[in-house]
C-alpha cells in the first residue's frame, strides 16, 4: 500500500515542513524533514525514502541542483515545490529529472493526490503480463527501433540499448500504442500523470523534447513525434509487433 511509503520533505520553511509532516502522517505515511541539501543527504543515506518533496529555493545547493544529483544515483520519486511565478524553475526541474511539481501556495489535498498518483505509477507492475512466457507480441518495432514492453528496454536501429527514464518509456509506449492518432496534451497527461493538463503546464512538452533527443535523427526536425499545432502530438512511425 502506498500509504506506508516513506516521504522526505526538503524545505527550509520550518512551518511548511511541520504542517506537511503532520498532514501526511495522518494519511499513514512515514515522514522526515530536512531543511537543506546537507540534511537531505544524511536522511537519504540513513533511510532511503520512496519519495522526496523538494523545494526549489533552498540555502546552499538549490532544489534543481539536488534533483540533478539525486537522479545520478537513484530513481527515487521527486516532486518539486516551486514558486507560483517561476515557470522556468518548473521546466528546469523536470529536465533535471523531477517526476512532477506543485506550485506554492498549494492545497494539501492536491499535493496528496499528486503523491498518491506518483507512488501508484512507481509501484505498478509492468504493462505486459505475457512476456514471461516468451510472448513476442510484447515487442513493438517502429522505424528500425525495437521496444520491449515487459523488460522496459529500447534498442536503436544500430543495435544499441537506449536508456529511457520511466516517464520517457511510458510516453513512448503511449505513442506506439496509438500510431497515426493525434493525442491532445490533456489525453497524454491523463495517461501519463493521471491528472488534467492546465495551460501553464509544460511537463508534457518538456518530456517530449527529451524523448525526441533520444529517438529522432534530428530533434529540431522530428519525423516520429510530430507537433500538431494548438492541439497536441502525433506519432508518425510505422509500428509492427515482433
Amino acid at each position: 500500500m502506498t500509504e506506508s511509503a516513506k516521504i522526505l520533505i526538503v524545505d527550509d520553511d520550518v512551518r511548511i515542513g511541520r504542517t506537511l509532516r503532520l498532514y501526511l502522517k495522518r494519511e499513514g505515511y512515514q515522514v522526515r524533514i530536512a531543511t537543506d541539501g546537507e540534511e537531505m543527504w544524511k536522511c537519504f543515506e540513513d533511510d532511503l525514502p520512496d519519495m522526496i518533496l523538494l523545494d526549489v529555493m533552498l540555502p546552499g545547493d538549490d532544489g534543481i541542483t539536488l534533483a540533478r544529483e539525486l537522479r545520478k544515483i537513484s530513481d527515487v520519486g521527486i516532486i518539486m515545490l516551486t514558486g507560483k511565478d517561476d515557470p522556468v524553475d518548473q521546466i528546469i526541474g523536470l529536465e533535471m529529472g523531477a517526476d512532477d511539481y506543485v506550485t506554492k501556495p498549494f492545497d494539501e489535498r492536491q499535493l496528496l493526490a499528486r503523491i498518491r498518483s506518483l507512488l501508484r505509477r512507481r509501484t505498478a507492475p509492468p504493462t505486459s503480463t505475457k512476456a514471461e512466457s516468451g510472448d513476442d507480441n510484447q515487442k513493438i518495432l517502429f522505424d528500425g527501433w525495437e521496444m520491449d514492453l515487459f523488460s522496459h528496454e529500447l534498442v536503436s536501429p544500430s543495435g544499441h540499448r537506449t536508456e529511457l527514464t520511466s516517464h520517457e518509456f511510458r510516453l513512448l509506449e503511449i505513442f506506439v500504442r496509438n500510431p497515426g492518432g493525434v493525442l491532445s496534451r490533456d489525453q497524454i497527461m491523463q495517461k501519463l500523470y493521471e491528472r488534467d493538463w492546465s495551460l501553464n503546464d509544460r511537463s508534457v512538452d518538456v518530456l517530449i523534447g527529451k524523448l525526441r533527443k533520444k529517438i529522432e535523427e534530428d530533434s529540431s526536425q522530428p519525423k516520429l513525434i510530430l507537433t500538431i499545432r494548438n492541439f497536441g502530438y502525433k506519432f508518425a512511425g510505422r509500428t509492427t509487433k515482433a
